[in-house]
């Protein structure tokens, strides 16, 4: 399952590499990664070119990591049985990978939050509830979004080790831990790019959401 594993994370690299918000404000001249925070993800399109982008941004990458991830399953299914599901979360952390680093765009791309959230809606839709509700509550008691997006993965990472536990994952010994080990890379990839306001949200002076600065 080795070459299996190593293609789903190339398709999902590949499916990652559609960078909605780029593409979204080159139609609008503009460079998204040069405005604002210079990310080009969900936030900093909402918050330079309005709500139309912000939305249209995140259900791009949002959509694309559903795609990668639907495209393994398609595609490794009837070989693999159960397990597939490791195989579907190398293409959804490939098509993080993508979006955050695309090749193309000198590896300067978003920070995989839209993209974590297909993955999750795909693969662990059982997390939804409490990643939604978490978001929600963090962005509208606090107003930072990016508070809301570390407790979004935290809790992923949570809920994946509980169910799993559980059965609800239908992986057995070595499988089970792998699709842990793969899980924690999308926390560990998110809390990385999520330094800078980690730091901020620690000093105080994170930009809250409605401000003109992006995270």
């Amino acid at each position: 399952m080795i070459v299996a594993r190593i293609i789903s994370l190339l398709a999902g690299y590949a499916f990652g590499l559609f960078q909605t918000g780029y593409l979204y404000g080159k139609s609008k001249g503009i460079d998204i990664r040069t405005e604002g925070s210079g990310n080009a993800g969900t936030t900093n399109s909402l918050r330079v070119l309005g709500w139309k982008a912000g939305l249209i941004t995140f259900l791009g990458d949002f959509l694309k990591a559903m795609l990668a991830v639907l495209f393994i399953k398609l595609l490794f299914t009837d070989k693999y049985g159960d397990a597939v599901k490791i195989l579907e979360m190398y293409a959804g952390f490939g098509a993080v990978l993508g979006h955050n680093f695309p090749c193309y765009l000198n590896f300067k791309g978003g920070k995989g939050i839209a993209c974590t959230a297909g993955v999750i809606v795909a693969v662990t839709p059982y997390a939804v509830p409490v990643v939604a509700l978490l978001f929600v509550l963090a962005v509208g008691i606090t107003r930072y979004v990016s508070l809301g997006s570390i407790l979004v993965v935290v809790s992923f990472l949570i809920q994946v080790i509980v169910f799993g536990e559980m059965g609800y994952l239908h992986l057995d010994g070595a499988y089970r831990i792998e699709f842990y080990i793969v899980s924690a890379c999308f926390t560990a990839m998110a809390l990385w790019r999520h330094k800078e306001n980690i730091k901020r949200l620690l000093n105080g002076t994170e930009n809250k959401f409605g401000m003109k600065k992006g995270n």
